[in-house]
């Protein structure tokens, strides 16, 4: 019994140690987050509101762009800062045929991308314009829509069938299997007239 408790004893201090080692090893190491490389630089995020003109050249030369196309999102409390208020156009609408550093997003390195990037891309939403208008394409919908109504109310009202002639069994039309003798010679069944 003795032993048994020794036993047991040293197997929890044998944990606590263990676990004591890793908590140790955990603090010393750096944070999961910077160990990733997921966290953006300080450079990278955006700084205060530019209140006055110095302030927007030095935001504008900050996201590479000219002072001219340089426009921040309204000061309004969602926490934009700084950051340029790009046009909000999809990927679809950046040529396919130039050399992008990042092909897939159509996008240079250094490029300020658009606050809701995500929105824009190639697999969600296209705001290139279309070859035929909305008002177009609306009304040819509704026409094709009106017709196929109007075909399947017809067809509800005015049903057509195709004739068809007496139902055919094989064997003689079941002679034995409708109870026939099975002594005496079938009769022909004929379901044809030549």
């Amino acid at each position: 019994l003795v032993a048994m408790a020794a036993s047991g004893l040293r197997r929890v201090l044998w944990q606590r140690a263990a676990a004591r080692l890793w908590a140790t090893r955990a603090a010393a190491a750096a944070p999961l987050g910077s160990r990733a490389a997921s966290e953006m630089s300080k450079d990278m995020l955006p700084g205060p509101y530019p209140r006055t003109p110095e302030e927007r050249a030095a935001a504008a030369k900050k996201y590479n762009m000219r002072v001219e196309d340089y426009e921040p999102y309204p000061d309004d409390g969602f926490g934009y800062g700084d950051y340029p208020k790009l046009p909000n156009k999809s990927l679809h609408e950046r040529d396919p045929w130039y050399n992008w550093d990042q092909p897939d997003v159509r996008h240079n390195w250094g490029q300020p991308m658009h606050w809701d990037f995500d929105m824009y891309i190639r697999n969600r939403v296209d705001t290139s314009p279309t070859a035929v208008p909305w008002h177009t394409m609306r009304k040819h919908f509704l026409i094709f829509l009106s017709t196929m109504l109007l075909m399947f109310v017809l067809g509800e009202i005015y049903p057509s069938y195709r004739p068809v002639g007496p139902k055919q069994y094989p064997f003689n039309d079941l002679y034995l299997e409708r109870g026939g003798d099975p002594n005496k010679e079938p009769p022909v069944v004929t379901h044809y007239e030549i």
